[in-house]
């Protein structure tokens, strides 16, 4: 039973979302921007999401593809892979989980390409008529592949452009409240920069990095043949980080992510938005106007932006420790946890895990665990010399 209700949730963000949140806006005062396809936010990997989800600014990974692809021009490796693995909402069903695969390769001292492919799975859904017939198994799923091309710009800057294919099979095809469904297809694109500089300060060997990206930039999704469709997650993400030498050995960053999703706002005053999520909008239409289309205007605006702060420790290069704060306006989803995590670098792999902790009780993201296994090619071939 919980299965079934909470797919019947997560299949209302792709048709019947509008309504439902307009009847909300008006009963709480609440004001959710709602998308389709939202496990595209999902944070993927166990580092940043050790650190409240804060990675746009961090120093490079293998994981920046998600966080920020034009990191990949500083990579000190020359080509890397992680798989990451997430059971996600653990407290409602124990069979939801989000699967990340991730691999860069750098072409030149100039260039850098990248790919990766998220897995959303659902479980497995037990399907009934009206009358409480069954009328089918499925498994309904998600997923997106995109490739990035990276270039290194100046000595201190880069950018990245990344494309993106995205399907999303909620129903198997079958007849959801009598409207024959189908899987929704899309395409999107990202936009990334890096800023990265070391400095002196203290005596100490610091790093001062800022980034900018803005990803799913694309077509909307529609799950059924009517004119109904909704925004993919187009998302902002702005950050900035400090990284310095404590001594030697030990090393310390802190991170700061902003994030706001350019998307419209729910109007219930506004017919196309109740019926529609905004689909009388185009893409580019709506991504501008979200920067000024609240009701409440700007002091609501201000509220649609999420925080992340973050900090990392290493040890000798060798073994790190993070923790992280996350926050989200009660009015914008009250998403509000601590996180913490650990890392453990050897000679050719490195995993991590991640661990969050919510601010309010029975939270159905509490006890979240994201586990991360990177492959360093590299250190590999310098071991088989």
């Amino acid at each position: 039973m919980k299965k079934i209700l909470l797919f019947t949730a997560i299949f209302s963000l792709g048709i019947f979302l509008p309504q439902v949140y307009a009847q909300k806006t008006s009963t709480t005062g609440a004001n959710t921007v709602t998308t389709g396809v939202p496990f595209l936010t999902i944070a993927p990997d166990s580092r940043a999401g050790a650190m409240g989800d804060a990675g746009v600014a961090t120093s490079p990974d293998v994981n920046s593809q998600h966080w920020n692809p034009a990191k990949y021009a500083f990579t000190e490796s020359e080509m890397g892979i992680a798989l990451s693995y997430t059971p996600w909402l653990r407290n409602l069903v124990s069979d939801i989980n989000l699967a990340y695969l991730v691999g860069y390769k750098r072409l030149n001292d100039q260039e850098t390409v990248s790919a990766s492919l998220r897995y959303f799975s659902l479980g497995d859904i037990s399907f009934m008529s009206e009358y409480g017939d069954p009328t089918g198994q499925q498994s309904p799923n998600e997923f997106a592949f995109d490739m990035g091309y990276t270039r290194l710009l100046s000595d201190n800057f880069s950018g990245a452009v990344a494309i993106r294919y995205i399907r999303s099979d909620l129903t198997g095809g079958q007849m959801v409240g009598g409207v024959e469904t189908h899987a929704g297809n899309t395409f999107a694109a990202d936009v990334a920069f890096y800023y990265q500089n070391q400095i002196r300060m203290n005596r100490k060997n610091s790093t001062i990095s800022a980034g900018i990206d803005i990803s799913n930039i694309g077509g909307k999704i529609s799950y059924t043949d009517g004119e109904t469709k909704d925004f993919i997650p187009t998302n902002l993400k702005l950050g900035v980080s400090y990284k310095t030498e404590m001594d030697k050995y030990n090393t310390i960053t802190f991170a700061f992510d902003a994030n706001k999703l350019m998307v419209p706002t729910p109007d219930t005053t506004d017919v196309d938005i109740i019926t529609g999520l905004g689909s009388s909008k185009s893409v580019v239409s709506g991504m501008f106007s979200s920067f000024s289309d609240a009701p409440g205007g700007m002091k609501e605006e201000l509220r649609e932006i999420t925080f992340s702060v973050g900090a990392e420790y290493w040890y000798n290069k060798q073994f790190a420790l993070r923790a992280g704060y996350f926050y989200e306006d009660p009015t914008k989803g009250n998403r509000k946890f601590f996180t913490a995590g650990a890392g453990l670098k050897m000679n050719v792999f490195a995993l991590d895990f991640s661990y969050l902790l919510p601010v309010a009780q029975n939270n159905p993201l509490a006890n979240t665990l994201r586990f991360t296994l990177s492959f360093d090619f590299d250190a590999f071939n310098k071991q088989r010399r």
